[in-house]
């Protein structure tokens, strides 16, 4: 898609500069990645300048190449074994109650990660007692052992993103597959229903109304909990080009018609990115548990907050 992206896509963010360099120093002297940065996510002023990250586990080296996405892609390294204690030692630095742990995808392991998250997760408590958190997690290629093992560890979501519309989803994810990823949610609520799911998917590759309803009506058949609706803005000239910038009365539409599937949260707007507000969210689904309201079909503006 030529030509300069719409007002709307230019975002304007007033912040005080000490959180954003305080993170960024933070993550620098322990030698630890974020998705935030990994990825060029245009929230990552907003989010640093509220002293929260997603920490990415295992490197900055992906074994897949989606080309919708820019990191970096190749040959990984070894796994630092101190990486699960030093994200803990930050995430305690921070002063979150509240983290999302995500992982470049790892095919060359025979675990997928899984055991790394687990590492991670289980210092982040010890540190930190009563910490939620949400585990990004790829597809760990469909083994449910591997997927099991994370969720052994009882994270409060475990979300895997989806991305896209079927018929798109091969030509961004070429060594992923669609039914694997809705897989991904469907076994989570099989081995553990008491924990949220969530899955993130991303408009202007092209998709069509219809494909869009399909997705959320199969995201809804594998009873997932959460799902975030962004625009994909294209990183680089090597990346995908987009289709389409959708506008914040469409991404509105969108959200609403997402309502009406019977989602417990949907978070829909042009920034929206999987790890967006992730702890209102939740706040906001607990609450509404709590005061004995309806669950399902709660839709949330892309400046929700729920404070």
């Amino acid at each position: 898609m030529s030509g300069n992206k719409p007002d709307w896509l230019k975002k304007k963010i007033i912040l005080d500069g000490t959180g954003v360099n305080e993170v960024k120093t933070l993550i620098c002297d322990l030698h630890l990645n974020t998705v935030c940065q990994s990825a060029m996510c245009p929230n990552i002023f907003e989010c640093f300048g509220n002293r929260t990250a997603t920490f990415m586990l295992m490197g900055d080296v992906c074994t897949r190449n989606c080309s919708f996405c820019n990191v970096k892609s190749g040959r990984p390294g070894m796994l630092d074994e101190g990486e699960p204690y030093r994200i803990a030692r930050a995430v305690k630095k921070m002063g979150l109650k509240y983290v999302v742990i995500t992982s470049v995808t790892r095919d060359d392991l025979p675990d997928g990660g899984s055991y790394h998250f687990v590492k991670t997760i289980q210092e982040a408590r010890k540190l930190i007692p009563g910490l939620k958190i949400e585990c990004l997690i790829p597809d760990f290629k469909g083994n449910v052992n591997n997927l099991e093992m994370v969720l052994n560890q009882e994270p409060d979501v475990l979300n895997h993103n989806i991305e896209t519309v079927e018929r798109i989803f091969a030509k961004v994810k070429k060594a992923s597959n669609y039914k694997s990823s809705l897989g991904v949610l469907k076994n989570t609520k099989l081995l553990r229903p008491d924990i949220f799911t969530k899955s993130g998917f991303m408009l202007g590759l092209g998709e069509r109304e219809e494909e869009v309803m399909e997705l959320l009506s199969d995201l809804r058949k594998v009873d997932c909990d959460i799902i975030t609706i962004g625009q994909y803005l294209r990183p680089s000239e090597k990346n995908t080009p987009a289709k389409k910038y959708y506008s914040p009365e469409e991404f509105e539409k969108i959200g609403k018609l997402a309502e009406s599937f019977g989602f417990k949260a949907v978070l829909s707007g042009a920034f929206v990115r999987s790890s967006y507000k992730a702890a209102d969210i939740l706040e906001g689904i607990l609450g509404r548990d709590k005061k004995n309201t309806v669950r399902p079909g709660v839709y949330l503006s892309q400046n929700y907050n729920c404070s």
